[in-house]
């Protein structure tokens, strides 16, 4: 049994996590589009591909999985969730499982505007957000939202192209500058961080970890403390029962004067997934259970509070 692992990166401490537990039953193998990318060193085996944009990307990885005898496959990275997705039947009829959730899911976790009509759609309490920067000015002046706000991409990733803005100039400076933006309300507010599991069989939440943000660094958490809130896990599992997701996803929640906003949502291992680890919320033996056709039991919120987790640099030397 054995599991590929696309767009390794720098995501060095995933890699090691899935060898300790597929250590005996399988091998890791590791994709990545540079042979300077150091996770893939963490691996048992590794393949450079080309880059998801390249024709014949998902041919490439499919040789891989029929060569490696690979049972499961997920990506670290945005843009090649919907990808795999959407080729989902590929992967099933050699065998293989997309650990991820639905095409039309990944889309709108993708794409900001999409996720935010969502959310409000659906009564979730949630940063307000425009398009159309007229719209904005009109809401502005009636006292509907009031600046600072966001400018950002409405697809994108890793807090890319992200500005705080105090004014109308700088708005249309942004906006004449860069297309396919959009503003956002800036939400003042405590930023949290779930780790959250939904088993690929039964769909069920069965795992959930949560982190107060102390700091972020390029989009990802830095620095942030483990807290439990059963109003919380109760808002997280309802929303993602409703919404759809599957097998591991981050979400990213403000506590804004004691009311949780859901901001934005990432089907993958998010940056700050071994703060949970590193806890006891091991979401890479719930994917292994699955890949055996195991049904994962429900253990929310097993994990000690007050726990901080504190990234640091590391060297990775390999002779190539």
């Amino acid at each position: 049994m054995n599991i590929l692992i696309l767009a390794a990166g720098t995501r060095n401490k995933i890699v090691q996590y899935f060898r300790k537990s597929f250590n005996g039953v399988g091998n890791v193998v590791a994709t990545d589009a540079n042979r300077l990318g150091p996770a893939i060193y963490d691996a048992d085996k590794y393949y450079i591909v080309p880059s998801i944009k390249e024709p014949g990307y998902i041919d490439t990885i499919l040789d891989i999985c029929n060569q490696e005898r690979i049972t499961g496959v997920l990506s670290l990275i945005d843009p090649e969730l919907s990808l795999l997705a959407i080729n989902k039947e590929r992967f099933e009829s050699i065998g293989v499982t997309v650990i991820g959730s639905s095409y039309d899911l990944c889309e709108m976790s993708l794409d900001k505007m999409q996720m935010y009509k969502w959310l409000d759609y659906h009564g979730y309490k949630c940063a307000q957000s425009w398009l159309d920067k007229e719209a904005f000015y009109r809401d502005l002046d009636l006292g509907v939202v009031s600046f600072p706000v966001f400018v950002k991409p409405y697809r994108g990733s890793a807090s890319i192209s992200i500005s705080k803005v105090y004014d109308k100039e700088t708005i249309e400076l942004l906006f004449a500058h860069e297309d396919d933006l959009m503003i956002q309300e800036f939400l003042d507010g405590q930023e949290i961080g779930a780790d959250v599991y939904i088993d690929l069989i039964s769909g069920e939440v069965v795992s959930v970890f949560t982190k107060k943000k102390i700091k972020m660094r390029a989009g990802e958490t830095d620095k942030a403390v483990s807290f439990k809130d059963p109003l919380l896990f109760e808002l997280i599992e309802r929303f993602v029962l409703e919404a759809g997701y599957r097998g591991q996803i981050d979400i990213d929640i403000f506590d804004v004067k004691g009311q949780y906003y859901i901001s934005e949502v990432n089907p993958r291992f998010g940056g700050g997934y071994p703060h949970a680890y590193e806890c006891g919320v091991n979401h890479i033996d719930l994917i292994l259970n699955n890949l055996k056709g195991v049904v994962n039991e429900r253990n929310i919120g097993s994990y000690e509070e007050g726990v901080y987790m504190m990234k640091y640099n590391e060297v990775k030397i390999e002779k190539l």
